[in-house]
């Protein structure tokens, strides 16, 4: 049966990053220091290399280039040994931490919330991408290209709509003005997290169904977390804190596993299971 091939929605993800990158560069003012932007790739590129001949599957560059631009652009700290030391978490997250053959965490954000449990030097900068809403339709817009490539959206769509629907109903409770919650979602690092990290479809549940309630559960957790506890970048903290629950679901609900290509030949169990 001939089957239409579909191009690598990755390949979408690492240029939508990379016009981020820029934009935060040269339109926003981001101190990107070129010497550890080029560490945190070389090092996510290195141990994929590595962790890929360990595991006796091919060298894909595509995945640990995502995670090193998602780092890059989300990830703040005046150490830039915790910056090569988050790529190198990062990448070997994916090939220890597994469940079913399934990797458990997103790899990005397993290396920012386990660096800033353990140290204060390591930090996510929400208030640098500002909250001008030129910005954040930029973000969405890149975005729901490469959720459109990916046809995984469920997750942060359900992620994103929760969270509003949260924050509008304490607006109406308090009678805050809607500007408030307008200023909350134009957000650029929320836009990132949503549409560049809780979007990864092979840390989501399988099933369509246990994405939203994925989605909508850690919305939730950061929504506590930001209104009730006035945690700095809640929704990567919450994803993190999710993200076991997944093979629960998983469990519960089973599904066909996502593969980045429909084309791709069929593979043993050990080499689907590690693929990216």
């Amino acid at each position: 049966m001939k089957t239409t091939r579909r191009r690598d929605p990755r390949l979408f993800q690492i240029a939508a990053l990379s016009v981020l990158l820029t934009i935060g560069t040269l339109l926003l003012g981001f101190e990107f220091h070129l010497s550890q932007t080029l560490a945190v790739v070389a090092t996510a590129l290195f141990v994929q290399a590595l962790a890929s001949r360990w595991a006796g599957i091919a060298f894909d560059p595509r995945s640990a280039l995502i995670t090193s631009l998602s780092l890059t652009l989300l990830l703040r700290t005046g150490a830039p040994m915790f910056a090569v030391l988050a790529a190198a978490m990062a990448i070997g997250s994916k090939f220890l931490i597994r469940v079913r053959g399934k990797h458990v965490f997103n790899p990005a954000n397993f290396a920012l919330v386990a660096l800033m449990l353990v140290t204060d030097q390591v930090w996510v900068s929400s208030g640098q991408w500002g909250s001008a809403m030129l910005g954040a339709v930029v973000v969405a817009a890149l975005g729901l290209i490469v959720l459109n490539r990916a046809r995984y959206a469920e997750t942060p769509l359900a992620f994103i709509a929760t969270f509003a629907l949260l924050l509008s109903v304490r607006a109406l409770w308090l009678g805050d003005p809607w500007t408030l919650v307008t200023h909350q979602l134009a957000n650029g690092a929320l836009l990132v997290f949503t549409f560049f990290m809780i979007s990864d479809p092979k840390t989501a549940p399988d099933r369509a169904l246990a994405r939203v309630l994925y989605g909508a559960t850690v919305a939730a957790i950061a929504f506590v977390l930001d209104v009730f506890f006035f945690v700095t970048a809640a929704p990567v903290w919450a994803l993190g804190f999710a993200a076991p629950l997944v093979p629960l679901l998983d469990a519960c609900w089973r599904a066909p596993r996502y593969r980045w290509s429909r084309t791709a030949p069929s593979a043993t169990l050990t080499t689907q299971g590690l693929s990216r």
